[in-house]
């Protein structure tokens, strides 16, 4: 641990049995190191002040992001022109960064970052395909394999290349007859896709399943588990996460402590409960020693995660410690950025 001597933490180091060990704001030294090493800390759950290094790397994140949806969404414009799937610009100009997003350490900034804001139908592309590459990384999947998803993950809303820009970009809520023909874009994506050259055929069917649940409740075909592709799944968890995550024209972003509990509680229709839970489960072990806003305004930090309701966790604000098992009026509405 004595690379960290010189960095300061942005909040209180609480060992389990809830005491401070090192107050926020302190530069570490060799002594509070030794600290951190003699009360089993892990490193990971510090939050620490940013180095220059990696202020620079957040820069660079959201200049790549941004440069990456604008060429994308060049590229899905000629495919409406043309009708052809640019695949080589593709693999050679949006996957290489798709990869690299994913990889950020830092979870939190990360999907803070892919949250769609200007430009939603292509944010989202991108988007989408950065958290499902994370996921099937956190599944050990090959690299073959990985690729492969992180394809179909971007190209999963293709088909909405042919559903009318007035459709897509209506300001306000669908009505059942436009919601109808959004629904096509599914089949529309499988069919520029499953004859593409060049391409693995589950990356058309990610395109086609996308919204298929493993309850028979979802569309275009309501299949049931037992017919719907891993890559599919995975996209599907990837694709609410992002969507929720979004702030639209027609709503506000979902605060995080009711995206985790919707997913969780299958809200969108049965979802993968095994991906669902690595995800989520992912997720709330890096909320240890974070900063987060609640819903009640209130700035606090994650000090204990209850392993048996993990979307509750034991939270400080000020010096008081709330449990957030037993106050259920109160939440986590977002995480702060460092």
């Amino acid at each position: 641990m004595e690379h960290l001597i010189g960095q300061k933490v942005l909040a209180d180091v609480i060992n389990k049995y809830g005491v401070t060990i090192i107050p926020a704001k302190t530069v570490l030294n060799e002594d509070s190191v030794k600290l951190l090493y003699n009360h089993r800390i892990d490193e990971s759950t510090l939050a620490l002040e940013p180095l220059p290094a990696q202020r620079e790397a957040s820069s660079h994140n959201r200049k790549l992001l941004k440069q990456t949806v604008t060429r994308s969404k060049e590229l899905f414009e000629s495919i409406s022109d043309s009708g052809r799937i640019p695949l080589t610009n593709i693999r050679q100009e949006i996957l290489p960064a798709v990869r690299d997003l994913s990889g950020n350490p830092d979870l939190f900034e990360l999907f803070e970052i892919v949250k769609a804001k200007d430009d939603y139908t292509f944010e989202h592309n991108i988007g989408v395909g950065i958290i499902a590459t994370l996921i099937g990384s956190w599944m050990n999947l090959s690299e073959e394999e990985l690729s492969t998803l992180s394809l179909a993950a971007t190209l999963h809303d293709i088909g909405k290349v042919k559903v009318p820009s007035a459709i897509l970009n209506k300001p306000g809520k669908l009505t059942d007859e436009e919601f109808e023909i959004v629904k096509k874009h599914t089949v529309y994506g499988y069919e520029l896709l499953k004859d593409a050259a060049g391409i693995n055929p589950r990356v058309a069917l990610v395109a086609l399943q996308h919204h298929e649940r493993e309850d028979g409740r979802g569309y275009p075909y309501g299949l049931e588990k037992s017919r719907i592709d891993l890559f599919s799944a995975i996209v599907a968890i990837a694709d609410i996460f992002h969507a929720m995550s979004s702030k639209r024209p027609y709503r506000e972003a979902t605060p995080f402590h009711e995206i985790v509990a919707q997913m969780r509680q299958g809200k969108f229709g049965d979802l993968n409960p095994q991906i669902v839970s690595l995800f989520l489960d992912n997720l709330m072990k890096k909320l240890l020693g974070r900063q987060v806003v609640l819903t009640d305004g209130r700035a606090a930090e994650v000090v204990y995660l209850n392993p048996h309701n993990m979307e509750a966790p034991l939270v400080k604000a000020g010096e008081q410690f709330i449990d957030l098992s037993k106050i259920r009026n109160v939440q986590i509405r977002e995480i702060a950025l460092v």
